[in-house]
């Protein structure tokens, strides 16, 4: 009897080893379905975000990452090309003589059947490029004979005019010239024509841009503004420094603002003006010469410089009586 209860318990014991081996083989199975369709869906998500970004990036990134970063800007010939008269020799483009500069170097080569005849005080130096930046800004340092004159260009408001003071920059075209034209009666002290004669400029035009005609005033203290003559996208090389808020009608393009050398502007206005141009455009070579040593165009930023502290102007401005006229 007692071997026949043995053998039974033998019998129980191997099944419930049986059991539980069973047991524990279906649970190790079904673990690793589990695990198996986990990891299945981990990677259909994954594949899933790889698609979605591909996507995303072939319809709102990459290829026109590029294309909102540029604009296009036509430079306009105003002096085409003409057919010299017999005995004519070439270009008449006299050497400056009021600012005292030299004319710079690499003017565009004429025509083989043609000679191009500009006027005294017009330089051929070619033109910037088509396609340039509009994004971020852009710090224009002029070195003067009383210090250094810092002025930021916004790029997205005057994308073509920043370019042109750039290009014009990298060609030395303002080295050794004076600032020529001070007009008390609009705050504004006018540069950029090495010719000294009011008449300088290059072979192209710069269209208008970022005209402040909404505004009141138009042009405030720090304000750096192109002159023209007196004809919508008539830009060229000069332009006028704002030193106190103006009266001044906004048809000029706004395209920088002073952030160092303000100062320096505003003590050569305090020195007067010869009345030179009284009788024509008004104003006069400012007493107090200003002269540009050399001019630098430096790297294009994300973050606009913080402006220096300002003080409100002692006394209200007078109406306009004159504009910065480039003839």
């Amino acid at each position: 009897m007692s071997s026949e209860r043995d053998n039974r318990q033998r019998a129980a014991a191997r099944a419930r080893l049986e059991r539980e081996m069973a047991a524990r083989a279906e649970a190790a199975r079904r673990k690793r379905i589990l695990q198996a369709r986990i990891g299945a869906g981990v990677a259909a998500v994954v594949v899933l975000g790889a698609v979605i970004w591909i996507i995303a990036a072939a319809t709102s990134g990459g290829g026109s990452q590029t294309a909102t970063g540029t604009v296009s800007c036509s430079w306009v010939d105003p002096f085409p090309f003409e057919t010299a008269s017999p005995g004519a020799t070439g270009s008449a483009t006299p050497s400056p003589t009021a600012a005292g500069s030299a004319t710079p170097t690499g003017s565009a080569s004429p025509s083989p059947t043609s000679n191009r005849v500009l006027p005294a005080g017009i330089s051929d130096i070619g033109t910037p490029p088509t396609t340039v930046p509009n994004v971020g800004y852009q710090v224009i340092t002029f070195d003067t004979n009383k210090g250094p004159i810092k002025v930021e260009m916004n790029l997205a408001r005057t994308p073509c005019t920043a370019a042109s003071l750039n290009f014009l920059a990298e060609k030395g075209y303002y080295n050794n010239s004076d600032c020529h034209r001070l007009v008390t009666t609009i705050f504004a002290l006018q540069c950029g024509d090495p010719s000294g004669t009011g008449s300088g400029g290059v072979t192209y035009t710069v269209a208008d841009e970022n005209l402040p005609k909404d505004k009141l005033p138009a042009y405030h203290a720090g304000d750096v503004a192109m002159a023209n003559t007196g004809q919508a996208n008539s830009n060229g090389t000069q332009f006028f420094f704002v030193y106190d808020n103006s009266q001044l009608q906004g048809d000029y393009s706004l395209f920088g603002r002073v952030v160092q050398g303000l100062d320096i502007i505003k003590a050569v206005a305090a020195g007067g003006d010869d009345g030179a141009f009284e009788a024509q455009a008004g104003g006069g070579h400012p007493k107090d010469k200003l002269t540009f040593k050399s001019v630098t165009a430096g790297p294009i930023t994300n973050v606009p410089t913080p402006l220096p502290p300002t003080t409100p102007p002692a006394s209200p401005s007078p109406s306009a009586s004159a504009s910065p006229t480039a003839s």
